[in-house]
């Protein structure tokens, strides 16, 4: 019997488990930043050493620069590293407060006429490093992509900001109005639907989307025939999407688009997925070789995840 005050340690795992493997590749190659959220994930770490971490990142405007989303280089803000902040914040139950409120004031001003965050990048900023997908546009109009994750992440952490009555408006109008999409654009309606406020529209807009992925083959379900799933324009050879990319976990509404089978094929094609070194590989595009390097440890994470959120055994 524990003594009284004693604290409880998770279990030890096992010594070639897929947590143990993940966690000798994330010492040896990821950043401060990744390494205190697998501490924190896995390992029972604290919650203050990773928002110390996302510090580093930060800048006077309230929003996040430094390649902290690692396809993004250069110093200044960018809507895509305040969303990868917001998801580390709500990685640790910490995506409110002050820190919050400062990210919403930035998101503000960098919003389109519409109350949307662009994609782009504006000719004042030409200056700034940046991986060669990001086109540079005089006037970037709002785009779902940017848009999506930043305000389900918002409210699935009940976040109230007069920023997001418009960012939902712009929401609700460009995933009701999908038709022709891709891969990267519905995780982001996925992650708005899985938290807005208004359930039963949520639902049904879900369901379309779900027929809409099946219909446009934007969804490789057989992973022992990707040759019969071609990948979407412009992405790398071999930058499929699985059932699991647009259901990270069983309470997803994305969930409810595939069967048991498929859902359990995409599982045991990720759990197979772990390299020798212990990491999981980076599927997009590789512009260099930086950005790659440091999104592996991302990658790494977030598989762990996806894996443990479904009853898999990682330890």
């Amino acid at each position: 019997m524990a003594e009284s005050g004693a604290s409880t340690l998770p279990p030890t795992p096992a010594p070639h488990s897929p947590v143990t493997r993940a966690e000798r590749f994330v010492w040896l190659t990821a950043r401060v930043l990744e390494q205190r959220l697998f501490a924190h994930r896995f390992r029972g770490g604290a919650t203050d050493p990773v928002e110390t971490a996302l510090d580093a990142y930060r800048n006077e405007d309230g929003g996040y620069g430094h390649a902290l989303e690692p396809d993004l280089r250069g110093p200044v803000s960018r809507p895509r590293h305040t969303a990868h902040a917001l998801r580390v914040l709500d990685a640790v139950a910490r995506c409110a407060g002050q820190r919050v409120e400062r990210m919403c004031r930035y998101l503000t001003s960098v919003s389109t006429a519409d109350g949307a965050l662009p994609a782009t990048i504006p000719p004042s900023r030409r200056d700034c490093p940046t991986a060669p997908v990001v086109p540079v546009v005089a006037d970037p109009p709002g785009d779902l992509l940017a848009t999506g994750q930043v305000v389900g992440l918002l409210h699935r952490n009940e976040v109230w900001h007069a920023w997001l009555f418009r960012a939902t408006d712009f929401c609700w109008q460009a995933v009701e109005a999908l038709e022709n999409s891709h891969p990267y654009e519905i995780e982001a309606a996925v992650t708005f639907l899985d938290s807005a406020p208004d359930r039963p529209r949520a639902e049904a807009a879900a369901d379309r989307l779900g027929r809409l992925v099946r219909a446009h083959g934007l969804v490789a379900l057989d992973p022992d025939n990707l040759d019969a799933c071609p990948v979407a324009p412009g992405y790398a050879s071999g930058e499929h999407h699985f059932p699991y990319d647009y259901a990270r976990t069983p309470r997803s509404l994305a969930r409810a688009w595939f069967t048991d089978d498929e859902m359990a094929r995409s599982l045991d094609h990720l759990a197979a997925q772990q390299r020798d070194d212990g990491g999981w590989p980076v599927r997009w595009r590789h512009r260099a070789p930086a950005p790659a390097l440091e999104a592996r440890p991302v990658v790494t994470i977030e598989a762990l995840r996806t894996l443990s959120a479904y009853g898999r055994t990682i330890d």
